[in-house]
């Protein structure tokens, strides 16, 4: 239970920095932290994918670099379907 809670957490973080490294404020705060927790699933898969591993860094920041990049995946999709 306490993963999981960290985990939406990370999420929500990388969600909002994302939504600032993309420039992505006219989603809106709630869009931009919703897709963070799904850009967290989608950078994790994406990461494993092409074999990049975090294990140098403290996991806590290993998972919010990884939920930050998917973030950004998600948020720039999401951008081009809006259009």
């Amino acid at each position: 239970m306490i993963d999981l809670i960290v985990s939406i957490i990370i999420g929500i973080l990388a969600g909002a920095i994302a939504g600032k490294l993309t420039n992505q404020s006219g989603n809106g705060c709630l869009i931009n932290l919703l897709l963070g927790v799904v850009g967290g699933f989608v950078g994790g898969w994406l990461f494993g994918i092409l074999g990049i591993n975090m294990g140098g860094a403290p996991s806590w920041l290993g998972a919010l670099i990884t939920a930050t990049v998917g973030a950004a995946l998600v948020l720039w999709i999401w951008s081009k379907l809006k259009k």
